[in-house]
C-alpha cells in the first residue's frame, strides 16, 4: 500500500531557516513518516498523516497557518479568501512602537533610570517580542543556534545591563525587517499565484441537453465544453466545433493569438477573443498543461541551486562562529586589559545582532524563486535552481534541425517521375501510403501534396512494413516491394543523371526522396522545411552573447543540411546522423567545451537532450513528454526565448553574488566598528536590517528582465 501524501499551504512563513525548523518539527510528530518544505512555493508536503491543528503547533514561530492545497490562502469555514487588515496584520508591532515613542517622552519628562520609563520600555520589548522571544528561548534550551537565537540573547542582555530603550529598538526594528522579508518573498511569489488564477473555476459544459456552468474538478474527460468570445478557456481539449483566435500568452508567452478550427488543441487559462467555441476536454484539471506548469515551477523554486547550497553550509558554521565571536569581544577585553565589563559585555551584545544571518539566508532563495518567476509567465519553464545558474555559464549549444531552426512543417516542393511503368498518381498514391505509416514529418508533406494532386489513398494492404531509422521506409503491395526514403538507401540504383538531380535539389536546401522498387528508381521527390524567420538572429545573438560554439546536429542529407546552416549562420554542421550519432556528438561538444546545451524537440532528441548540461525542449505546451524530461522548456514554438533564458541565469547570478558579497561586507565593516569599541545596537541593527532590505530589493529587480 502506498504512503498518503497530503500537500498543505502555508502562511506565515518569516525566513528559509524558519521554514527549516517548521520541517524538521513536522518530521518528529507521531503519524508523520517524512515532510519537505517548499519555502520558495510556501506549502509542505506530508507522507503520513497530520491534522491541521498537529501542523501548526509544530510551527517554528507565531501566527503560522496552514491550509489544505485546495483551500490555499481561503478561510476553512467560509471558503471566501481572508482580508486581513494591516492593523490585524501589525498590531503588536504598532503597539511596541508606540510604547518606544512614550518611553521616549518619559525619558525627557522622568530620566532614563525612572521605573515609569523603564516599564514602557519592557512592555514594549515583551509584547514586540513575545514570538521572538518565545521561540529563540526554546531554541536557546534545546542548544538550537539560529537568528531568532541571537536576537534573543542580545535583547535580553541588553535588558539585564540596562539598556532597555535600545532592546525596544532592537525588537521592532527586527520585526521590521522580518516584515520587510516576509513582503519580498510574497512579492516574487505572486508570479506563481498569478499563474494559479489564470485558468476559471467553473467551465460550461453540457449535461442533460443543455449548456451547465460546474466546478472544474467535476469535469471529466470527454465532457463538451462551451467557450464563448471572451471567456478564459476551463480545461485542455480539442476544438470539435467553431473557430477563432486564442491568446495563449498564459502558457506560451506569445502575445499574438493563436488561430483555432477544429482538431486543434487549446490549453486552460487562455483567452477565447473571437468565435464560440466548442472543445473535447481530453485531461482533468490536476493534468491541465497549467496545472503542470505550476507544479514544475513550484519544484523548481524548491530545488536548491548550487550558490544556495552552498550559503546553507557556511551559515551552519557561520552562526557558532558569531557567537564565539561575540563571546571573545564581551570578556577578553575586561580579563587581559581591564576593560569595563558593562562597554565589553554592550559590545558582544551588538556582535551578536550584527552576526544574524538575515540578508546572507535570504540573499538566494528569494532570487531563484523571482527569476524562475518571471521566466514561466514570459513561457519559458526552467525546472530547478541548478538548471537556472548552468544557463548562464554554457559555451557550446547543439540544435537539432527539424523543428526547432526549421518550422517542422516541410512542404513537397519537387514531384519528377523517372519511369513510364508506373503512373504519376499512382507512385505518389503509394508513397502517401508508406509515408503514413511513419512518424516522421514528412508524411504528412506527402498527404498535403496528395490532397493538393486531387489523389486518393491507397486502398491495398501493405505487408511486411519497415521503418529503417535513417533510412526510409518499405512495404509489399500486391506482390511488389516499394521503397522510399534517402537516396544514400538507393546506392547502386542511383544513375549519373539522378545524382545530378538530387545534387541540385540539396544544393537549394531541400530534402530529396527517392521512390521505387529494388530494380529501378520510380520518381524523385524534393521537400522544403522553411527555416524559421528568428533561427538566424537566435543564433547571431547567441554568439555575440560568448556562445563559443554552435551546432547543427541532423538525419538529413550534408548538402541540405549545409544550406540551411549557412542560412542561419551555425558554426558547424553535422549530417546525416542517426540518434546514436548525435548522442555521441553531445558528448564530444561536452568533452571539448564544458557546460553544453541541447535544443530539440524533447521526444525524439531524447538521448541527446539527457547528455547535455541542460537539455532545453522546443514547443512545448502541448507535449507532455517534453515538459517532464527537459530541463528547460521553451512552452511556444519560439527559439526567440533562449536568449532570453541565458540572459536572465547571468543576471541571477549576478544578484546573487553581489548579494552575498554586499551581505557579509556590511557585516565585516560593522563587526571592524568593534575594535575603536563604536558598534552600537542601533548601528548593528541597522545595518542588518539595511543589508536584508537591500538585498531584497536587489533580487526583486529579477522580476523585471525583459526579453
Amino acid at each position: 500500500m502506498s504512503e498518503m501524501k497530503q500537500i498543505y499551504r502555508v502562511e506565515g512563513f518569516t525566513c528559509a531557516n524558519c521554514a527549516g525548523k517548521f520541517e524538521q518539527n513536522v518530521k518528529t510528530l507521531p503519524g508523520v513518516q517524512d515532510a519537505k518544505v517548499n519555502f520558495g512555493a510556501s506549502k509542505i508536503t506530508v507522507v503520513g498523516h497530520a491534522t491541521v491543528e498537529e501542523l501548526e503547533k509544530a510551527g517554528a514561530f507565531e501566527n503560522l497557518k496552514v491550509y489544505p492545497e485546495k483551500r490555499a490562502e481561503k478561510h476553512p469555514e467560509t471558503g471566501r479568501k481572508k482580508q486581513v487588515s494591516f492593523f490585524e496584520k501589525h498590531h503588536p508591532l504598532l503597539y511596541s512602537g508606540l510604547l518606544i515613542a512614550l518611553g521616549a517622552i518619559s525619558i525627557f519628562i522622568n530620566g532614563e533610570e525612572n521605573l515609569i520609563t523603564a516599564l514602557l520600555f519592557i512592555s514594549s520589548i515583551l509584547i514586540g517580542g513575545f514570538s521572538l522571544l518565545k521561540t529563540g528561548l526554546n531554541n536557546l534550551i534545546r542548544l538550537d543556534f539560529d537568528m531568532r537565537t541571537l536576537m534573543t540573547i542580545a535583547i535580553i542582555g541588553a535588558t539585564i545591563i540596562g539598556e532597555w530603550a535600545e532592546a525596544a529598538v532592537v525588537v521592532v526594528l527586527f520585526a521590521i525587517s522580518e516584515a520587510l522579508e516576509r513582503h519580498s518573498m510574497d512579492k516574487a511569489r505572486k508570479s506563481i499565484k498569478s499563474l494559479m488564477e489564470i485558468a476559471p473555476n467553473e467551465a460550461t459544459v453540457y449535461r442533460n441537453g443543455k449548456e451547465t456552468v460546474v466546478p472544474v474538478e467535476e469535469v471529466v474527460i470527454g465532457d463538451i465544453m462551451i467557450v464563448k468570445p471572451g471567456q478564459k478557456v476551463a480545461m485542455d481539449g480539442i476544438v470539435i466545433k467553431g473557430s477563432s483566435s486564442v491568446n495563449e500568452a498564459a502558457i506560451t508567452g506569445e502575445s499574438i493569438p493563436a488561430a483555432k478550427q477544429p482538431g486543434d488543441e487549446v490549453f486552460a487559462g487562455t483567452l477565447n477573443e473571437e468565435g464560440h467555441l466548442e472543445v473535447k476536454v481530453t485531461k482533468y484539471v490536476e493534468d491541465t498543461t497549467i496545472s503542470k506548469i505550476i507544479e514544475l515551477v513550484e519544484e523548481a523554486q524548491a530545488e536548491r541551486a548550487p550558490a544556495q547550497t552552498f550559503v546553507d553550509q557556511f551559515a551552519k558554521y557561520y552562526t557558532p562562529a558569531i557567537m564565539a565571536v561575540a563571546f571573545l569581544v564581551a570578556i577578553v577585553p575586561p580579563l587581559l586589559w581591564g576593560g569595563d565589563w558593562m562597554d565589553w559585555v554592550y559590545q558582544g551584545l551588538s556582535v551578536l545582532v550584527v552576526g544574524c544571518p538575515c540578508a546572507l539566508v535570504i540573499s538566494t532563495p528569494i532570487s531563484i524563486v523571482s527569476a524562475i518567476g518571471s521566466a514561466a509567465k514570459k513561457g519559458v519553464l526552467i525546472k530547478g535552481g541548478i538548471y537556472l545558474e548552468e544557463l548562464g555559464s554554457l559555451k557550446a549549444i547543439a540544435f537539432d534541425k527539424t523543428g526547432t531552426l526549421t518550422k517542422g512543417a516541410p512542404v513537397v516542393t519537387d514531384f519528377i517521375m523517372l519511369s513510364d511503368k508506373i503512373h504519376e498518381k499512382e507512385a505518389l498514391s503509394i508513397a502517401c501510403a508508406l509515408e503514413e505509416r511513419s512518424n516522421h514529418p514528412i508524411a504528412r508533406a506527402f498527404v498535403k501534396k496528395a490532397e493538393e494532386l486531387g489523389v486518393e489513398p491507397l486502398n491495398h494492404d501493405i505487408e511486411n512494413f519497415k521503418a529503417i531509422t535513417g533510412k526510409g521506409v518499405q512495404g509489399t503491395i500486391a506482390g511488389t516491394t516499394y521503397s522510399i526514403g534517402s537516396p544514400v538507401w538507393f546506392a547502386g540504383r542511383v544513375t549519373e543523371e539522378i545524382e545530378k538531380k538530387v545534387a541540385s535539389l540539396q544544393n537549394d536546401g531541400k530534402t530529396v526522396i527517392l521512390f521505387g522498387t529494388e530494380k529501378e528508381i520510380y520518381a524523385i521527390f524534393a521537400a522544403l522545411d522553411e527555416v524559421r524567420h528568428s533561427s538566424k538572429e537566435v543564433v547571431r545573438k547567441l554568439h555575440e552573447m560568448g556562445i563559443q560554439k554552435t551546432l547543427m546536429l541532423t538525419g538529413d542529407n550534408a548538402k541540405t543540411a549545409a544550406a540551411i546552416g549557412r542560412a542561419v549562420g551555425i558554426s558547424e554542421v553535422k549530417a546525416e546522423l542517426l540518434p546514436e550519432e548525435k548522442l555521441e556528438h553531445v558528448k564530444g561538444l561536452g568533452k571539448a567545451y564544458g557546460k553544453v546545451a541541447m535544443v530539440g524537440d524533447g521526444v525524439n532528441d531524447a538521448p541527446a537532450l539527457a547528455a547535455s548540461t541542460v537539455g532545453i525542449a522546443m514547443g512545448s505546451a502541448g507535449s507532455d513528454t517534453a515538459l517532464e524530461t527537459a530541463d528547460v522548456a521553451l512552452m511556444a514554438d519560439d527559439l526567440g526565448k533562449l536568449p532570453f533564458a541565458i540572459k536572465l541565469s547571468r543576471k541571477t547570478l549576478a544578484v546573487i553574488k553581489a548579494n552575498i558579497a554586499f551581505a557579509l561586507g556590511v557585516k565585516l565593516l560593522a563587526l571592524l566598528l568593534v575594535v575603536p569599541g563604536w558598534l552600537t545596537l542601533w548601528i548593528a541593527i541597522f545595518s542588518d536590517m539595511g543589508a536584508t532590505l537591500l538585498v531584497s530589493l536587489n533580487s526583486m529587480r529579477l522580476l523585471r528582465v525583459k526579453e
